[in-house]
């Protein structure tokens, strides 16, 4: 395999869209349009907030995750696992992937830049000694479920509005959502981690309190997007039926798809996910 090959492997592309659709929802909301006013910012931006983040940040994760990646039959092959790169290679590449991710940030701007350090940052907390909040129980699924669900809509949000004018009900929504999805993700990897000595929400709480946790969230961010609606503030109020119709579906979706979760498993969740976010997306537009 290539460097360039094996540089991408590291920032695992099916990623990129976990970050890609909330930052695009954002753009969406501030711009009421399908295609970004400011279309040069808003690609480039697409740039850090899929491969540059991502890469910086998995490899980060991948330098200190090799015993639990080890014993992960999903982690099976890993560049690091496989022996395709050694710790000194990722290393280096980490160093410029994440200079790569502020250079571009720049031309985005200044206020861009400062949430890609931060990212950055929390990717190092989540990751490195000696906080490495992976292994901090409640910690591990607050820092994805921030990053994922707060900072990247507000990223995209910023590409043409102030940041501090992004409206923190549309960043709760997306926290509890994005708890919601990655909490059943400790609980596909509790074997690894607990070989590995990892304490993350699922090995330290089980998988029972890791399932009624998900369910919880998931029927909050259900719950505060329908009151959302209901006053008009953010979503729009001609989503409410439709919300009314979903939220039955959507809880019974979690509730099944997550009480044994695997990958395929929460692949479909996504999909059903994927519903409420086009539709919201949709009313926003129009």
């Amino acid at each position: 395999m290539t460097a360039a090959t094996l540089v991408v492997a590291v920032s695992r592309p099916w990623f990129w869209p976990v970050s890609w659709v909330p930052a695009y929802l954002g753009t969406v909301l501030a711009d009421r349009r399908w295609i970004p006013v400011d279309q040069p910012r808003a690609l480039v931006a697409l740039l850090v907030l899929g491969p540059l983040v991502w890469g910086a940040v998995l490899a980060q994760n991948d330098l200190h995750d090799l015993p639990s990646d080890r014993a992960n039959p999903r982690k099976a092959t890993a560049p690091l696992v496989t022996g395709a790169i050694d710790h000194a290679t990722l290393r280096r590449w980490y160093r410029w992937i994440a200079l790569a991710c502020v250079a571009a940030a720049l031309f985005v701007g200044p206020l861009f830049v400062l949430g890609v350090a931060g990212v950055l940052a929390l990717g190092w907390a989540y990751s490195a000694p000696p906080l490495r909040l992976k292994t901090r129980p409640g910690w591990d699924v607050a820092v994805n479920a921030l990053v994922v669900g707060a900072v990247s809509p507000a990223a995209g949000w910023s590409i043409t509005r102030d940041p501090w004018d992004f409206p923190w009900q549309f960043g709760l929504i997306g926290v509890l959502f994005a708890a919601a999805l990655y909490v059943p993700t400790t609980v596909t990897d509790l074997r690894a981690d607990r070989s590995a000595g990892d304490r993350t929400f699922a090995v330290r709480f089980g998988p029972r309190t890791a399932y009624a946790a998900g369910v919880a969230l998931w029927s909050a961010a259900l719950a505060v997007s329908l009151a959302c609606a209901a006053t008009g503030v953010i979503v729009p109020r001609s989503t409410l039926t439709p919300q009314l119709v979903t939220i039955p579906i959507l809880l019974t979706a979690y509730a099944i798809l997550t009480r044994r979760p695997t990958i395929p498993r929460l692949a479909i969740l996504s999909l059903f996910f994927a519903l409420p976010t086009a539709g919201f997306a949709l009313a926003v537009v129009g």
